[in-house]
């Protein structure tokens, strides 16, 4: 099975890569957990995209770490690289977004696939339930969005974007962006829109299962938003939203599937502090091993 993590987000509001912040108690990334639970779930593949500047670093790093079975490869999302339809030279400096950064991973992929972000803990029951989704789920059309409560994806430190879930008979019916989500003293409130939110609302954290051929669908989803993007230098095209594309016209259906598992990341510098609290714990509690790759 297959893991594509996406690790080139530049951290703007953490202030550096919160993807390589040294987290875990011997200094793990966040990463290395969601590798290390994968693994633990018979994921075999391991697929990082990144910027051009960390590749040999995650390529060394990781080259000395990983059992023998375990195939990983370390890829750029280039901003050059895009659908040959798209005939200009965009000169942009930003990434073009998750979308594009999924579409550059097309050429190392060649089965099912999930995906998670490097800067979030995701939890060992949330790979288990993507590995029976996976091994169980055979349909060509039918994906899967691994999910967590809102309750337990806030900061104490500022204000969340969370992708809430509309969901009917464990289908994905649409996900509904909020960008400015933040505890309130008996209420979860969406200060964009000034509206309370439920706080049992299941979310997306992005930990999507897909299928191969949903590079075919991205290519042409990256092709038409380009054409029609307003802010060329600026604005992202989101993996989210690709998916919700193929969910609208029909031509997919999206299972939601509980994680049973506890979210925790660093949107916010001070988010580091509670991270690195709840790693310590959760070794201490024989969760994880002190040395996560010693006896893997």
């Amino acid at each position: 099975m297959i893991l594509l993590i996406m690790a080139a987000g530049s951290g703007s509001r953490y202030g550096k890569l919160k993807q390589f912040d040294q987290i875990g108690p011997k200094g793990q990334f966040l990463m290395e957990y969601g590798i290390f639970d994968a693994i633990k779930n018979d994921f075999n593949h391991i697929v990082v995209i990144t910027k051009e500047e960390n590749q040999k670093f995650l390529k060394d790093y990781f080259s000395e770490l990983l059992p023998n079975h375990v195939k990983f490869d370390v890829i750029v999302q280039d901003n050059k690289h895009l659908p040959k339809n798209i005939t200009n030279k965009y000169h942009r400096i930003k990434p073009w977004g998750t979308a594009h950064a999924v579409w550059c991973a097309k050429n190392y992929i060649d089965d099912s696939f999930a995906i998670i972000n490097a800067d979030d803990f995701y939890g060992f029951n949330a790979f288990k339930n993507a590995k029976l989704f996976m091994k169980n789920n055979s349909s060509e059309n039918t994906y899967g969005l691994v999910t967590y409560k809102l309750k337990d994806t806030l900061s104490d430190f500022g204000t969340v974007s969370r992708g809430v879930c509309e969901v009917k008979d464990e289908n994905l019916v649409s996900i509904n962006e909020h960008l400015k989500i933040i505890k309130g003293d008996d209420s979860i409130v969406d200060l964009d829109k000034n509206v309370e939110v439920n706080k049992n609302s299941f979310v997306s954290m992005n930990f999507w299962i897909c299928k191969k051929k949903f590079f075919n669908h991205l290519e042409n989803y990256l092709i038409n938003e380009i054409r029609n993007i307003k802010n060329i230098d600026s604005d992202e095209i989101y993996l989210p939203f690709a998916a919700q594309d193929l969910l609208s016209k029909n031509r997919i259906e999206i299972k939601v599937i509980d994680s049973e598992s506890n979210w925790f990341g660093v949107t916010y510098k001070n988010d580091k502090k509670l991270s690195v609290k709840k790693l310590n714990k959760l070794t201490e509690s024989g969760n994880y091993p002190m040395d996560l790759w010693k006896d893997l």
